[in-house]
């Protein structure tokens, strides 16, 4: 099966999987000139009978994620041009005060992102879709984009344009191995359904014969398959099939009477009643309902894999299960409840529907470290499917997604997200959340405990109240320090917060502040990701990886970007030279390390001399020693010149301290005199009691990250992910200074960020009454309209009032006014000039 045929333009792709992920990245990439396409999948065009076929095709387009809501407004777009949506628009109904606010919140997302949306009374919302009892619902959000998606029809369209454009698609066809050679991806091995490698003489005579198709790049759209796909090239997929009802009821008198163009099937709004895990849909006269109340029922991949994918009908097919009345009774009755006319109809059809899950409920995009040209889009559902195929497009041909991916990046996942058991419990658990409202602080209640610091017993005595993230238990607060709020000068004393904001927070936070700006903390930075880049090609790879200039004398910590081939920011990494072949990068996390494998990997197969790269997270840890006091009690615990002839800002030494090797380096996070000391492990917690004890006599306290956060925002230290993202420029987002004006390298977006013209500035904000605190992702007003949204928020208790960062319009002056809305109320703020914190930065350089 090799390819043939007249030549074509790009690289040799074979796309496991057509369904509308699938379809649409060949689709895609034909567009931009790529038709030396082969798309495989083991069912037979169109309907392969995988969760595609069987998707009710419900596009809701909000999502606290921005770029979701991005990839949503794309597919709706595309989905259109193909005849293949119908925007009735979604309705999102609250029945319970806490829903109401939660669509308010919701209704800000949708003007942060540009998402059209209107807050209705309970009247409307039963105007819009008659056979809602309006009495049971406070209030609803109207989306008049939203709308019903063909998924089946669209992939038949997608077949035709991109089948003109050279692209082939291969049914019925299963793909049995991927040919790996020297690190790359060659070609897979396929073999007709039904046949299997070996297969004996009446297989081969009847064409069950294994073949090979040459590829240069290979993208895995395998959807609930994706892991078995993945397993191929020795690729965790943390990916979960789960079994999702659906029901389609008898015909319903009352959706007779509703006026319906001949061949539509609907023309009612969907309808979502989040307070019970419900959706609905209009098939006709009937209605389609889906439920996520039901007990998490994950599905065997190899139970699935075991059904003929080639006997598909449209009721028979691999991802549609037997229904378990049992397990939907509960949400018929509270269909009942909400649509009356449902009690004049029963259950025509069910079925319990296989979709993936994850454990973040993120999707799934990547390429393999140990097979290069082997990709991955996954976990993708209807909603974000051609959005997602577009960059995963231009990533292949462009090296560049216009909306940034690093939510969806599959190397976000850490080693222990990666078992077999997490990503069963936390995708299941997902399940059960998938309509919650979920509190952006909000941490898992299971596993826990699963990455512990060496500093965590004696947290634990000081009674830290641990958040989650990364596996990683990290302390938000320490009761220990509740007895200093109440000492705390005036100005300095917590204000109260509005009970959502006031969620997963402590007024203690302000003492640890205090301490922080006034004597001395100690802050556990172990979870923070560190990188060991060595050998004789370490230096020329962090230069050309990074904007700032790296090859400088040993001890020296530079604060460098990693951009992207159009300047835009892909990551900010600090890197500290230990050796002359030796640096240290603190890092954001697993997909800055991808990064750095992967170049390092293309270096040396370029010719470059020898470079490694070492994770060392897990065999070091960290503690942030900040504070006016830092150089006097480190001093008594050293001989080490700590002075600023010493040991100057930005500057590192390997160090004794109280007889344990240290690494120290002169950086400070949060604004004040201090350093970063790295040891290893099983040196840590005899280094926090030396630090602790020699802290003593000056007040000491262990501070967690809610001090920590708003200790950064005073200073106007950025948060990459947050703050700023592939989308946003150095210039734009106040990091221009990290631009190094020496350094003669052609570093990765050096040439394209001179020519970027960001329309927005990244702008902090005061609120103006000192007590609202928004928490991110709030719309920004400008002259009463939606202009832009909050990045990072909160109180600011070294200035006494809220501080927020947002990325607004340039062109605002320090002094003119803004709002931000919150929960539907506008809320007054100014742009302000940033640091507000000690601008000259002499506190951080004493």
């Amino acid at each position: 099966m090799s390819p043939a045929g007249a030549p074509s333009r790009g690289k040799r792709v074979v796309i496991i999987g057509a369904g509308i992920v699938g379809a649409n990245l060949a689709d895609e990439l034909a567009a931009r000139g790529w038709t030396d396409v082969t798309v495989i999948d083991q069912g037979p065009l169109p309907l392969t009978g995988g969760s595609t076929s069987h998707a009710p095709g419900l596009v809701f387009q909000i999502n606290t994620s921005r770029t979701m809501t991005k990839l949503a407004t794309y597919t709706v777009e595309k989905l259109t041009g193909l005849d293949a949506f119908a925007a009735v628009g979604g309705l999102e109904v609250a029945t319970t005060p806490e829903r109401l606010a939660e669509l308010h919140r919701k209704h800000g997302w949708g003007r942060s992102w540009g998402v059209d949306a209107t807050l209705v009374d309970p009247i409307e919302a039963g105007r819009r879709f008659p056979l809602l009892d309006a009495d049971r619902v406070l209030g609803a959000l109207h989306i008049p984009s939203d709308g019903l998606a063909s998924a089946v029809r669209a992939v038949d369209a997608l077949i035709a344009r991109a089948g003109a454009r050279g692209v082939r698609f291969v049914g019925s066809t299963r793909v049995t191995g991927v040919d790996v050679r020297d690190g790359r991806v060659r070609g897979v091995r396929v073999i007709p359904a039904g046949g299997a490698p070996g297969a004996g003489a009446a297989d081969r005579a009847s064409g069950g014969v294994e073949d090979t198709v040459d590829a240069d790049v290979v993208v895995s759209c395998a959807g609930f398959w994706g892991p078995q796909v993945g397993d191929l090239v020795g690729l965790s997929v943390p990916l979960l099939p789960m079994a999702h009802q659906y029901v389609t009821t008898t015909p319903l008198p009352d959706l007779a009477a509703v006026p319906r163009p001949a061949g539509v099937d609907a023309v009612l709004p969907m309808l979502r009643h989040q307070d019970r895990d419900l959706y609905y849909r209009q098939w006709g006269t009937t209605i389609g309902i889906g439920s996520y109340a039901h007990r998490p029922i994950p599905v065997d991949p190899a139970e699935i894999a075991r059904t003929d994918p080639a006997a598909v009908t449209p009721d028979a097919m691999p991802s549609r299960l037997d229904f378990t009345p049992e397990d939907f009774e509960p949400s018929w009755k509270e269909s009942v409840e909400l649509l009356p006319a449902l009690g004049a109809a029963g259950i025509a059809d069910g079925f319990n529907g296989v979709f993936s899950f994850t454990p973040d409920g993120g999707s799934l995009v990547g390429e393999s470290p140990q097979a290069r040209g082997f990709w991955i889009a996954e976990a993708v559902w209807v909603t974000h499917s051609a959005g997602v195929a577009r960059s995963v497009a231009q990533i292949l041909v462009d090296e560049h997604p216009e909306v940034d991916l690093h939510e969806l990046d599959l190397a976000r996942f850490e080693a222990v997200q990666l078992d077999a058991a997490y990503v069963r419990e936390t995708s299941s658990q997902n399940f059960v959340e998938v309509y919650d409202i979920i509190h952006p602080l909000q941490p898992r209640l299971s596993p826990r405990d699963l990455r512990l610091s060496p500093f965590h017993p004696r947290q634990v005595e000081l009674g830290a109240v641990f958040l989650e993230a990364g596996g990683w238990e990290r302390p938000h607060w320490y009761e220990a320090n509740a007895a200093l709020v109440d000492a705390l000068p005036e100005d300095w004393t917590p204000r109260a917060r509005d009970p959502w904001a006031a969620r997963f927070h402590s007024p203690i936070a302000a003492a640890e502040a205090h301490a922080t700006r006034t004597s001395l903390a100690m802050y556990d930075m172990t979870p923070l990701k560190r990188v060991e880049v060595a050998g004789p090609g370490a230096c020329a790879l962090l230069q050309h990886l990074t904007s700032g200039k790296i090859d400088k004398s040993v001890g020296a910590v530079t604060y460098c970007l990693a951009l992207d081939v159009t300047g835009g920011i892909r990551s900010d990494l600090t890197v500290a030279r230990i050796e002359d072949e030796l640096f240290q990068v603190g890092a954001n996390g697993g997909i800055d390390v991808d990064l750095l494998v992967k170049a390092a990997a293309d270096a040396m197969a370029a010719g470059g001399p020898p470079v490694t790269v070492t994770d060392i997270t897990d065999t070091t840890c960290c503690v942030g020693f900040w504070g006016p006091n830092a150089r006097a009690s480190l001093a008594t615990l050293t001989d080490a010149d700590l002075t600023n002839e010493g040991m100057r800002y930005f500057r590192g030494a390997t160090i004794e301290i109280a007889g344990i090797r240290v690494r120290a380096l002169r950086l400070s996070y949060v604004g004040e005199l201090g350093w970063e000391l790295y040891a290893a492990t099983e040196d840590g917690l005899a280094l926090w009691d030396a630090l602790w004890e020699a802290g003593r006599p000056f007040g000491v306290v262990a501070a967690g990250r809610a001090a920590f956060n708003a200790l950064r925002l005073e200073k106007g230290f950025r948060s990459w992910g947050t703050d700023m993202t592939t989308e946003h420029g150095p210039e734009a987002a106040g990091l221009a200074f990290a631009l190094s004006p020496t350094t003669t390298a052609d570093y990765v977006g050096r040439t394209a960020v001179a020519d970027r013209a960001d329309p927005l500035r990244l702008t902090c904000l005061t609120v103006d009454d000192g007590l609202s605190v928004p928490l991110g992702k709030e719309p920004v007003l400008v002259d009463g309209s939606p202009a832009g949204y909050v990045t990072s928020a909160a109180f600011g208790y070294t200035v006494g009032r809220p501080v927020a960062y947002a990325w607004l319009p340039d062109g605002l002056a320090v002094g003119d006014p803004v709002a931000i809305e919150y929960f539907g109320r506008a809320v007054p703020a100014t742009v302000a000039a940033e640091p507000l914190v000690d601008p000259a930065g002499e506190r951080v350089r004493g």
